[in-house]
């Protein structure tokens, strides 16, 4: 079992001693992300339903640096700020994931790195090696 650090530049940088995700095998980790524009280093909006279309983003961009996609996702644990904002979280998701849907949690928590209002980490399994 060989461990492989998935790094890739169009996604955020890790903000602490941290990879942005790992694969083993068929299995990805990834790290958590936040709403941050991988460009500018900045957050992308104040809102939610802005943040989460980032955070979507940036987990697409390492999916597909693992040899994946959003699809390859089998779970996805969601931190929130507020849970009352939690179908902005579904509306936002269907955009992104067709049915049958990973499996998902969803955790109201009293802060997130930067203030952001949502941060996800994933698990995938790839069918490929790449």
């Amino acid at each position: 079992m060989k461990k492989q650090i998935i790094h890739t530049n169009d996604a955020p940088a890790a903000i602490g001693p941290y990879s942005q995700a790992v694969k083993i095998d068929n299995m990805v980790f990834i790290s958590g992300q936040i709403p941050i524009d991988p460009s500018t280093g900045e957050f992308t909006g104040d809102d939610i339903e802005t943040q989460t279309m980032q955070v979507f983003q940036n987990l697409s961009t390492i999916t597909k640096a693992a040899g994946g996609s959003l699809d390859d996702i089998v779970k996805l644990s969601v931190y929130m700020t507020d849970l009352g904002q939690f179908s902005v979280l579904n509306g936002c998701m269907e955009r992104f994931f067709k049915a049958p849907y990973p499996a998902r949690a969803a955790i109201e928590v009293s802060a997130l790195p930067k203030g952001a209002l949502i941060e996800m980490e994933a698990i995938m399994a790839v069918t490929n090696n790449a």
